[in-house]
């Protein structure tokens, strides 16, 4: 019985399940956690931008070593080692209500991002090849999409009536366990890694580095990619970091209880989920990621549809508007993801460096938050969070002539 149960548990099955068990533990965390620093752990504006700002930070310099260590030792071992750090992270952050617990718990949990960024991708393309990872990427999407939807309610209900730090708690636990799953049941049959023979480990790091710039160079969709990747960061973080207040001050609803916020917040993700999974769940069903041309041009009206619905959630100043506007760009968000990263794996020259080429795109895009992000809050600072975020869409606008330029390279 058990043989049979872990012969059913291929590499396409085990990635569907750690999407949406990852996703699931996130968002169940993520439903009550600015809530927690503020309320619970009482962090000022200041401190909850140093938290931002050391997670960002931690991704930056982690995100290329990390990918190294996919690539030169194993992709599986990587993938274990995030999520069990990850789940440590949060443990320690709901555990201990005070404000160097929550540094500690973003430097763990940054660390630990940048072992599985990548190499999770990296990963699953290896053991099912890169054709059908394209169609793991979408449904992985779907299924994680799913579990952030079936969390949001869960999350809501057990912050509301019990502690809202229990949820944090419970999913650092999950986070650890869904590691000792991988442990058991993760298989990496086709990963080949690199041999250099009689060379150190650092002067292999210093070869792959070489390599991967020199094909950077050469390449001209990698360069544009990085790029995009770059600009995204730049509007991001301001956007996610101001849409809340923003909604406050357009809606007067600031005096809302504690428990009604909950309930609110949570009502808006949960349907920005549902709407995310109906998007994912008709890019899964068509051929629509199969070919980089239809990737690119849907890519495109992504971010125009993201640029106009910032500019329009900026200006708007009745509820309707605004949930609206918000809804079009996180789920617009979504489902682009799983899109760029099936862009990225048909381009990449090499497996051997492959976690390492979605490390080093998971930094740019670090860059772009760490830059973005701290100017972003200057001009709601000093000027207007409306102002902010017309800048935030500003900043998303060259990507529009990027993607034209690769729609135009593609088409010779």
């Amino acid at each position: 019985m058990k043989l049979t149960f872990i012969n059913k548990m291929d590499s396409y099955r085990i990635y569907l399940y750690t999407r949406f068990w990852s996703q699931f533990f996130f968002t169940f965390i993520f439903t009550v956690n600015l809530l927690y620093h503020v309320k619970v752990v009482g962090l000022d504006p200041l401190q909850l931008v140093l938290v931002g700002s050391v997670l960002e930070a931690v991704v930056f310099l982690f995100e290329i070593p990390t990918g190294f260590v996919a690539d030169l030792k194993s992709r599986r071992l990587s993938v274990i080692i995030g999520f069990f750090l990850i789940g440590a992270g949060f443990l320690i952050e709901g555990s201990f209500p005070y404000f160097v617990a929550v540094l500690v718990s973003q430097v763990l949990w940054g660390i630990g991002y940048t072992f599985t960024s990548g190499a999770h991708q990296a990963w699953i393309a290896d053991e099912i090849g890169e054709e059908r990872a394209s169609e793991a990427f979408v449904n992985g999407a779907k299924a994680g999409t799913l579990g952030e939807v079936i969390a949001i309610p869960l999350s809501m209900l057990i912050g509301y009536f019990f502690m809202i730090n229990l949820p944090i708690i419970i999913g650092g636990l999950s986070m650890m366990g869904l590691a000792v799953f991988l442990l058991l049941f993760m298989k990496e049959e086709n990963f080949n890694p690199v041999q250099h023979e009689n060379t150190s480990t650092w002067k292999t790091l210093k070869t792959n580095m070489k390599e991967m710039v020199h094909y950077t160079k050469a390449s001209y969709l990698m360069r544009i990619l990085f790029l995009i990747a770059l600009f995204f960061g730049l509007y991001s973080e301001g956007f996610d970091r101001l849409w809340i207040s923003h909604f406050l001050e357009e809606t007067q609803l600031a005096y809302m209880t504690e428990g009604n916020w909950v309930i609110l917040i949570g009502s808006i993700q949960f349907v920005v989920m549902l709407l995310s999974f109906v998007g994912l769940h008709f890019i899964s069903r068509s051929s629509l990621h199969q070919k980089l041309n239809t990737i690119y041009a849907s890519l495109l009206i992504g971010c125009v549809l993201i640029i106009a619905s910032l500019a329009g959630f900026a200006l708007s100043t009745g509820i309707i508007g605004l949930l609206i506007f918000y809804l079009i760009i996180q789920g617009t968000r979504s489902v682009m993801a799983p899109l760029e990263d099936t862009w990225l794996n048909k381009i990449i020259p090499d497996s051997s460096t492959r976690a390492t080429f979605f490390s080093v795109k998971g930094q740019v895009d670090a860059i772009g938050q760490i830059s973005g992000g701290p100017a972003i809050g200057l001009i709601a600072a000093n000027f207007s969070i409306k102002i902010a975020m017309l800048t935030s869409a500003l900043l998303l606008t060259p990507v529009i002539y990027l993607y034209r330029l690769v729609i135009k390279k593609s088409r010779g």
